[in-house]
């Protein structure tokens, strides 16, 4: 069993990438799209923030069992072949998720990595413990989510975006009117995403799990209050003029919505500047949300298999007594693990699903970039705190449709979001199948 321990860890690793090149890669494409960060700045961005929220606020507690899917008793109960079952399992499931993660970044789909896992665990539990130990009322709502939330996302950056049109882009000087609305939009936006951290990406973090949900509104309505007032004074403080020419604006890919002229434009190009930057702010709490979340949970596989090894300075043993749990702590080396695949997957291989979530479905200018970022991290917050299995991938792509939707449906690329969804339904029946052949393959070598 001792090769199960290095094969998880190569397994672990190439899970890391394969999430760095799909899930990483779709959290930055509104921002790549719409031009507001370059690909290569997208990749320092990822390597600073995905990496210290992995280190920082990951390493608490991850639920090896995703969602509940498969009750950990139900291992215990096969005796004393258990242990060695469920690692065999968690390494097949770890394998499989992979694997299909990986197709779809090549495919350019923008799958969920949490419902890939889900899959794979469903899988070996059906063939490891039975049928009946599945949890299929859990998975159904877990497939339901699949047009909630994008739905739900595709709707609030609709209205986002539509009220960003009417009070800025129609606006008789957008210019004036970006200085006079863009404070007022930044409260919300800035609260939304202090709740962001504190719901989803701190929520495995111990420190963070002693604040009331008063005080994390409190801390959120500050970090909100302290960016309206820091736009407000940088936009009464600069000239807004970017002094460059309608043609040269365009070269450049920032062209927003116009009646024609160069000058309005110009003017359109203004205020498309101070979406940029805060898309830039955004994609950096999005980052830092994600690497201490979404990289313990999707790396539990790799952590459940560690857990039943013992390390002794350069000798590994397996631990055939060891208690089969949902949760398990997840190492620091685990982490670290995780935190440089995902950056070396997202800078090698993550081109694809950017360009699909940012150029492919609509086309995203800095402002819409926003108005989806927005939308989809109001949905995520809401869903975090319900208790909803909502895949941040959905609702980003619901987000993507709806701003898209706000200029009608001639602006939507309606072939590849039929892809996409295509592409969601397969990713469980995969994930599931290719483990159970993992899971019998591997029983038979090393049992």
């Amino acid at each position: 069993m001792t090769y199960v321990f290095y094969l998880a860890l190569a397994f672990g690793f190439y899970m890391a990438w394969s999430i760095g090149s799909n899930d990483a890669a779709n959290a930055m494409g509104t921002s790549v799209g719409s031009k507001a960060i370059t690909f290569t700045e997208a990749i320092v961005i990822a390597a600073v923030f995905e990496f210290s929220g992995a280190i920082l606020a990951g390493a608490d507690v991850t639920n090896t069992m995703r969602k509940g899917i498969i009750a950990p008793e139900a291992f215990q109960a096969l005796g004393p072949d258990g242990p060695a079952l469920f690692a065999l399992g968690m390494l097949a499931a770890l394998v499989s998720a992979a694997v299909w993660i990986h197709i779809a970044a090549f495919l350019g789909w923008p799958v969920s990595t949490t419902h890939s896992i889900v899959g794979s665990i469903a899988g070996f539990g059906m063939v490891a413990v039975g049928i009946s130990e599945v949890n299929w009322g859990l998975l159904v709502t877990i497939v339901a989510s699949w047009g909630v939330s994008p739905v739900v996302g595709g709707v609030l950056a609709f209205l986002v975006f539509t009220a960003i049109r009417r009070l800025i882009l129609d606006a008789d000087e957008p210019v004036d009117a970006v200085k006079r609305w863009g404070p007022v939009l930044a409260f919300p936006v800035f609260l939304v995403l202090g709740l962001v951290l504190f719901f989803k990406g701190l929520k495995n973090a111990a420190w963070a799990q002693e604040f009331t949900l008063v005080t994390e509104l409190s801390i959120s309505a500050g970090i909100g209050v302290a960016a309206s007032i820091g736009l407000a004074v940088l936009l009464h403080n600069i000239d807004l003029s970017s002094g460059k020419s309608a043609l040269e604006e365009r070269r450049a890919g920032r062209t927003a919505e116009t009646d024609g002229t160069e000058e309005r434009a110009r003017k359109f190009a203004d205020v498309e500047r101070v979406f940029r930057y805060l898309q830039t702010i955004t994609a950096c709490f999005v980052a830092f949300a994600h690497g201490s979340n979404d990289v313990a949970n999707s790396i539990g596989p790799l952590a459940a298999v560690v857990s039943f090894f013992t390390i002794d300075g350069f000798s590994v043993s397996f631990d055939s007594g060891a208690t089969i749990g949902g949760e398990v702590a997840v190492p620091v080396w685990v982490l670290v693990l995780g935190g440089v695949g995902i950056v070396i997957g997202l800078a090698t291989y993550g081109r694809k699903v950017i360009e699909t979530i940012g150029t492919k479905i609509t086309e995203i200018t800095p402002s819409r970039g926003f108005a989806a970022e927005f939308g989809a991290a109001t949905t995520i917050v809401v869903g975090s705190k319900l208790g909803l299995p909502l895949s941040t991938t959905h609702t980003v792509v619901g987000s993507v449709i709806g701003v898209g939707f706000a200029r009608g449906m001639d602006a939507l690329n309606l072939s590849m979001i039929w892809d996409i969804f295509k592409s969601w339904v397969y990713t469980i029946p995969f994930t599931g199948g290719l483990t159970i052949i993992l899971f019998y393959l591997f029983r038979a070598i090393f049992i």
